[in-house]
Parts: C-alpha cells; sequence; structure tokens
C-alpha cells in the first residue's frame, strides 16, 4: 500500500496517541500503555521543542497509519509507530526512510531487547545494534541500534 508522508499537525495528535497506545498493547500487553498515553502527549511536545520533528505516514483515505519523530541534529528517533492494522504494509518501512531523509548522517535508537520484531525490522533497516542499557521508565533492557550511510 502506498503512503504519503507529511509533517504531523495538531489534528493528527488524536489518531497519533490512538495508534501509539494500540500498538504499544499490542507488543507488550502486561503494561498499561492507555494511562502512559498523558506522558506520551507531553512528551511529543518535548521533542518539538527541542528540534525533533515528526512525521505521519498517511494511508490513501487519509487515515494516520503511523509516525516517526526524529531530531535531524542528533539522529536520534524517539518514536517509530504503526497502528496494528498496517503492519506489513510498508508504513514502517516509509518512515524509516523518511527519518533517513532528514537525518542523512545518523539514525540512533533504543529499542527494548524483548521486543524481536522490533529488533529485526531495526536490522532489516540497516541499524546494527551498538551497545545495550536500560529503559528508564520500565526497566527493560534496551539495545542502542544506529544507521549510518
Amino acid at each position: 500500500m502506498p503512503f504519503s508522508l507529511a509533517p504531523a499537525l495538531p489534528a493528527h495528535r488524536p489518531a497519533m496517541a490512538e495508534l501509539w497506545v494500540e500498538s504499544w498493547a499490542r507488543t507488550l500487553p502486561e503494561i498499561d500503555f492507555v494511562a502512559r498515553r498523558p506522558w506520551l502527549e507531553g512528551h511529543l511536545d518535548q521533542l518539538a521543542a527541542g528540534g525533533a520533528l515528526t512525521r505521519v505516514a498517511l494511508a490513501p483515505e487519509g487515515t494516520v497509519a503511523g509516525f516517526v519523530v526524529i531530531h535531524p541534529g542528533t539522529g536520534y528517533l524517539d518514536q517509530l509507530a504503526v497502528a496494528p492494522r498496517f503492519w506489513g504494509q510498508g508504513a514502517a518501512e516509509a518512515l524509516m526512510a523518511e527519518a533517513r531523509r532528514l537525518s542523512p548522517a545518523l539514525v540512533a535508537l533504543d529499542v527494548n531487547q524483548d521486543n524481536p520484531r522490533a529488533v529485526r525490522f531495526y536490522e532489516k533497516m540497516g541499524l546494527a545494534v551498538v551497545s545495550e542499557g536500560e529503559n528508564p521508565m520500565s526497566g527493560r533492557r534496551t539495545f542502542r541500534m544506529e544507521w549510518r550511510p
């Protein structure tokens, strides 16, 4: 399915938050992501204030299929989420291509080690594990992954 990419607008935020909750609840059902929704909304505001860019992937009918948040100055990809109904249809690949376009020298991110689907996706997109760490919010083990041209 072809997706168009666009800067995120305030009108996209409710759909972005909903798909973030839905995708994370599907990935790690033991965590209450509905309760974390207010955190996400504030976090997106903080990221934007710090210079991060947010892009949405829009399905042909205009539905927000996913979004990515990357800081072009640091190369840090803070969020990449796709609604489960769009998994496997190319939205995540389109968003990663946009992240590389916005930050052509580096894309770096932290991913939960117990999210093998995401780890495989990022490896398929050319990112490599460069270190390990811990998610400060959940305490889960993470991989730092990076892509460089």
